[in-house]
C-alpha cells in the first residue's frame, strides 16, 4: 500500500471523483458497475430501486474485480459507493436465501462463503479503500464497507445491525468490528440493532470520515478541503450511553440491568430486545465475546459456522416471514425465552463444520 499519500488526501481525491461522476451512475443496467477513472478502481451498487441490496452475482463480480485492482501497478485506490440518494447498500437479499434455504438450495452456503470471502479480501486489501457510505448502510452494506480503509459518512448516513429482529447474528465481521468500538457499544449495536445517524457514524468509530453531502457537490469546484477524521466530533450529539447497562456475562444479566435501571432508554432497550430471537441474542453474546480476541479471518471462519446453523434452524425463516414477507411484526421465535435457549445449542452453532468449514 501507498502510504505516502495521506488519508485526508486519498478521501478528498475520492469525493472529488464522485462527485464529477454523479451523472454516470444510471439506475438501469448491470447492478455493479466497474470502472476505472484516472488512477481509482471505482465500484459503483447499481440496484437504487432496492436499495442496492447485494447479491451472490454482485458479489462474483466485485471479488475478482477487487483482486485485480489490488496487483495493478496503475490503480492507486479503490472507491465503492452506491447508486441513487437513498442507500449505499441496505443489505443482502435475505428473503431469497430464506426462500433458498426452504428449497434445500445450496445458495445458503455458496453466498454466505463467498460473501465472507470478498469481506476479508477487503479488510486486506493492500490499496486504500474507500467507501462512500451515504445513505442507508445496514448487513451486507457493512460488510463491503467497514474493514476497508476509509468509511466517509454524511448526514444522509444510516448505520445499523439489525439481524437479531430476523434470527440471525451480526455477520460479514460483526464479530470482529463490533467488540473492538468503544466500551460495550458495538454489543449494544449487536444486540439492539440501534440506528446510528450522520455524525454518529463517525463518533461511534463506524465511519472514519464526515462530509456533508452538499459539500462533496462543491469539491469538483476546489473549494472543499477535507477535514481531518475528528472533524465534527465536538458537535456531535452523544451516542447511546449503553455503558454498565450492557456490562453483564449473559443476555439474561443485560435484560436484569435494563429493567433495574428503570431508566426511559433502559425500558427502552429491554423492549426492544424482548422482541429479538432468544437464540439470536444469545449466539449474538458468545460471537462478540469470543471476536474480541480473534483475527479477522478467525472471525469469518467462526460466522459461517453461524450462518450455517441459523440457516438449518427455525428462526431466521420465521423472522424473514414475520419483517419482510407478511409484515406482521409477530415473530413466533422457537425457543420463545432466553430461559429456553440452552447453553448446549449455543455452543453446538459454534462447532467446526469439519471440512465444510470457510477456508480463507
Amino acid at each position: 500500500m501507498n502510504r505516502r499519500r495521506s488519508r485526508s488526501s486519498v478521501v478528498r481525491a475520492c469525493l472529488t471523483w464522485c462527485s464529477a461522476s454523479r451523472q454516470m451512475c444510471g439506475h438501469a443496467g448491470p447492478e455493479v458497475l466497474l470502472e476505472r477513472v484516472g488512477n481509482a478502481g471505482v465500484i459503483t451498487l447499481n440496484r437504487p430501486k432496492v436499495l442496492n441490496a447485494l447479491t451472490l452475482n454482485m458479489i462474483r463480480l466485485i471479488y475478482p474485480q477487487l483482486k485485480k485492482w489490488e496487483a495493478d501497478t496503475e490503480t492507486s485506490v479503490v472507491i465503492i459507493k452506491g447508486a441513487g440518494e437513498k442507500a449505499f447498500c441496505a443489505g443482502g437479499d435475505v428473503t431469497a436465501v430464506a426462500e433458498a434455504g426452504k428449497s434445500g438450495d445450496r445458495l445458503v452456503k455458496d453466498l454466505f462463503r463467498e460473501e465472507y470471502t470478498l469481506n476479508n479480501a477487503i479488510g486486506t486489501c493492500r490499496k486504500p479503500y474507500v467507501a462512500l457510505i451515504g445513505g442507508i448502510t445496514m448487513g451486507g452494506g457493512v460488510g463491503l464497507s467497514v474493514h476497508g480503509q476509509f468509511r466517509v459518512a454524511t448526514e444522509k448516513t444510516l448505520f445499523a445491525m439489525p439481524e437479531t429482529a430476523i434470527g440471525l447474528f451480526p455477520d460479514v465481521g460483526g464479530g470482529y468490528f463490533l467488540p473492538r468500538l468503544k466500551g460495550k457499544l458495538g454489543l449494544f449495536l449487536a444486540l439492539t440493532g440501534f440506528r446510528l445517524k450522520g455524525r454518529d457514524v463517525l463518533r461511534a468509530g463506524v465511519a472514519t470520515h464526515f462530509v456533508e453531502s452538499e459539500k462533496v457537490s462543491v469539491s469538483i469546484y476546489g473549494k472543499m478541503r477535507m477535514p481531518a477524521e475528528s472533524v465534527l466530533l465536538s458537535q456531535s450529539r452523544p451516542v447511546p450511553a449503553s455503558g454498565m447497562l450492557f456490562e453483564a456475562t449473559s443476555v439474561e444479566g443485560i435484560m436484569n440491568n435494563l429493567k433495574t435501571d428503570g431508566s426511559p432508554f433502559a425500558q427502552k432497550q429491554a423492549e426492544m430486545l424482548s422482541k429479538m430471537s432468544p437464540t439470536s441474542l444469545k449466539l449474538t453474546l458468545k460471537q462478540m465475546q469470543a471476536g474480541a480476541t480473534m483475527s479477522l479471518q478467525e472471525v469469518f471462519v467462526m460466522e459461517y459456522r453461524l450462518s450455517q446453523a441459523c440457516m438449518n434452524g427455525h428462526d431466521f425463516y420465521e423472522g424473514v416471514r414475520a419483517v419482510l414477507i407478511d409484515k406482521d411484526q409477530n415473530p413466533k421465535w422457537k425457543p420463545s425465552t432466553l430461559e429456553e435457549v440452552t447453553e448446549k445449542s449455543v455452543e453446538k452453532s459454534f462447532q467446526s463444520l469439519g471440512e465444510h468449514d470457510l477456508r480463507l
